[in-house]
């Protein structure tokens, strides 16, 4: 028996579900995008950070279209109109209509509009794109100038770049007063291509000292953004995964709505924030980036005594406490080496089995996770 040793593996939640041994034998040497029709695809540290496009990713998503994938952009990022993005991602060398893009601030706007009259005024706080949102759902958007005269019914609140404190201050004045106040989401920090910044959920955070009271979010963590995806392709959730970064967001809403999802490591959360993650925020899938969703996807399966074998790997558990790592044991007929990323995906699913069991901590699992190569 070929072994080595490391650490890493991936799934919904650290033990093998009915869901996933029923479509196994679609996700286990096929490419993912041959096994979902439909595909929820974030944007922010997923397809781009800041003004530059992640690596493979535009080549990755428009091979998926041509193999018959059906996708829409699904964003927290509710600063831009969804023509502005459409406009970005074609920019990149996507090919998308307006529609395919799924903000936030439309999210909100259709929440707020099913509890409003039409023409209701509305302060927007952020960027264009709450604005847009609410005056396509026909209720008047009111900038933080107006607020003062105008007799609010809500107060919309999504990220902008040029948020002021004057903004921030009119939003606290009408919660105070009655109006009711829908968050986009409360992603605490962006990805950038200079690095992190401040996010919405930052700026929710300042106006919540003020108010004492919390808003409505609904945007990811949420399943409202996946729920109006999946009527915009036309498939069930069972057919549609959820491509994300962010644990939180992306995995999270995800699984709200009951979807299958996909983290790529190309953004916020990487291999020790997975072995951290709680059993509801376990992705099915791992990836180093989209191009997995091309490549066949051999996906662990349980083989007892907290063993997992994928591909002709096993791994298993070995030591306890800060002596635990992970075995790598090949099958006496396969040649291949075994991956950094095929590592990781076993890793993963021992070591959330050992969590589960109570047999390490996080900081023991964390440690035994492989090198990267």
């Amino acid at each position: 028996m070929a072994q080595t040793s490391s650490t890493q593996g991936p799934a919904r939640d650290g033990s093998a579900s009915q869901q996933e041994h029923q479509t196994a034998s679609r996700s286990d040497r096929q490419p993912l995008v041959a096994a979902y029709p439909g595909l929820v695809c974030d944007l922010d540290g997923v397809v781009y950070r800041g003004a530059s496009a992640v690596p493979h990713a535009v080549s990755e998503l428009t091979a998926a279209r041509e193999h018959g994938a059906r996708l829409v952009f699904a964003t927290n990022n509710a600063s831009r109109p969804p023509a502005v993005v459409g406009d970005i991602l074609r920019g990149h060398g996507l090919t998308l209509e307006d529609r395919d893009v799924l903000t936030s601030s439309l999210a909100g706007a259709r929440h707020l509009a099913e509890q409003l009259p039409e023409g209701a005024a509305v302060l927007a706080v952020g960027g264009p794109g709450v604005a847009d949102a609410l005056e396509s759902v026909g209720l008047r958007p009111v900038s933080a100038q107006d607020a003062p005269e105008a007799d609010l019914a809500a107060v919309l609140q999504g990220y902008g770049a040029d948020v002021t404190a004057t903004a921030l201050g009119e939003a606290a004045y009408a919660i105070q007063a009655g109006a009711q106040w829908v968050a986009t989401n409360d992603d605490l920090t962006l990805p950038t291509d200079r690095g992190v910044a401040p996010g919405n959920g930052s700026l929710v955070a300042a106006v919540r000292l003020a108010v004492q009271t919390d808003p409505t979010v609904v945007g990811k963590p949420g399943p409202l953004l996946y729920e109006l995806a999946t009527q915009q392709l036309g498939t069930t959730v069972e057919s549609t995964l959820g491509i994300g970064d962010r644990l939180e967001t992306d995995t999270a809403g995800a699984h709200a709505a009951g979807m299958d999802a996909l983290h790529v490591l190309t953004g916020v959360h990487g291999p020790a924030d997975l072995v951290r993650a709680p059993r509801e925020l376990r992705p099915r899938y791992i990836g180093v980036d989209l191009r997995v969703l091309s490549e066949p996807y051999a996906e662990p399966e349980q083989a007892g005594d907290g063993r997992w074998m994928a591909d002709g790997w096993t791994g298993t558990l070995v030591g306890e406490g800060g002596s635990a790592r992970i075995s790598y044991e090949s099958s006496a007929d396969s040649a291949d080496e075994i991956s950094w990323i095929g590592q990781l995906r076993l890793a993963l699913k021992v070591l959330w089995g050992a969590l589960d069991q109570g047999l390490v901590t996080e900081d023991e699992a964390v440690a035994a996770l492989p090198s990267q190569q």
